[in-house]
């Protein structure tokens, strides 16, 4: 009964993305927290996750954030030279063609993975980037597994 009471709920708004944001420690975590400090609006369909460095990023972490329902995903890390770990940011930058690739050949848009470069002082273009994403995301419609994933959710919870 809850379910469908939120079911209807969702119908009712339209469709709002999940997108998940993979956030380097030192600058764009920072960045977002800017965001935030300075009251800039962006979208609060945001789900924002620390991590040290994009350079831990792999195909392997944005596949399964996609299978469990996200609708998009956004890794953000220093700019290129500004790394912490000296060289993290030019790994992931290799690695991101891979990303789009291993992401399209599961039956995904590639365009709901994204890759960008945020110091800590760009409150205001992690903004501009959330809101951007967001109508991005809401013009390809909910992801693939998004479906699937919400069908098993609330299974023998009546």
């Amino acid at each position: 009964m809850t379910k469908d009471v939120f079911e209807e709920e969702k119908a009712e708004e339209g469709f709002e993305p999940l997108i998940v944001a993979y956030c380097c420690n030192w600058c764009s975590y920072a960045g977002a927290d800017l965001a935030g400090t300075s009251r800039f609006e962006y979208p609060t369909n945001i789900r924002i996750i620390r991590i040290m460095c994009t350079g831990r990023m792999d195909a392997a972490l944005v596949l399964e954030t996609l299978r469990m329902g996200a609708d998009g995903v956004l890794i953000a890390g220093c700019h290129p030279g500004d790394c912490h770990y000296q060289k993290g940011n030019f790994m992931m930058e290799k690695r991101y063609d891979y990303i789009k690739k291993a992401v399209e050949s599961v039956g995904i848009e590639p365009e709901r993975v994204r890759l960008e470069w945020i110091s800590a002082s760009e409150g205001g273009k992690f903004a501009a980037l959330v809101r951007e994403m967001t109508e991005q995301i809401k013009e390809l419609g909910p992801s693939p597994f998004r479906a699937v994933d919400n069908s098993k959710e609330g299974a023998g919870n009546e």
